[in-house]
């Protein structure tokens, strides 16, 4: 079986994420979306919850899963029985830091390629982390993210507050 993995924090899927794992599963027999359960970042949302939010996004497409997994990730993807790892691009300063990661993969697991899938340009601005601002202040997600994470994203931070809990690492949107 032609098995790949496409990691990420997920923190909240998007419309490009679903688009790269869609296209990956044109490419491969089985992907596993891959969800990093302790990235060094301030996550909004659970890995329970950021897991449901791609299982339903992805839910259509029978050949993708959804796993959350802690450590290396090539070590994960060697135990999935994964030979590939996944990553989308979408503009050039993504490059440098997936170059890196994959040169640091490889040095690991030599037995595992990394597969970059350049992003469509309609996605080329998307990021959770710029989604999540936008919801933050009352902005509008609806061509950003698959409409239960947009309803998911609005209940949370109506819980949150207006500062998103100091969850939302504010990217600037404004400047």
């Amino acid at each position: 079986m032609n098995a790949a993995i496409y990691p990420g924090s997920f923190d909240p899927i998007t419309n490009g994420h679903v688009d790269i794992a869609t296209r990956a599963a044109e490419l491969f027999d089985h992907v596993i979306v891959a969800v990093y359960d302790r990235p060094l970042k301030n996550l909004l949302f659970s890995t329970d919850e950021r897991m449901a939010m791609a299982r339903e996004a992805l839910r259509a497409v029978p050949n993708v899963t959804v796993e959350s997994y802690n450590g290396l990730t090539a070590n994960f993807a060697r135990s999935a029985g994964a030979r590939v790892i996944v990553r989308g691009l979408r503009v050039l300063s993504d490059f440098e830091l997936e170059f890196q990661m994959a040169l640091t993969n490889r040095k690991l697991a030599p037995d595992i390629e990394t597969v970059c899938l350049i992003t469509r340009q309609e996605n080329t601005f998307l990021s959770s982390s710029v989604c999540k601002e936008i919801a933050l202040v009352g902005g509008c997600v609806a061509q950003m993210v698959p409409p239960h994470v947009a309803a998911a994203l609005s209940e949370k931070f109506s819980h949150l507050g207006a500062d998103g809990g100091g969850r939302v690492q504010i990217v600037s949107l404004r400047e």
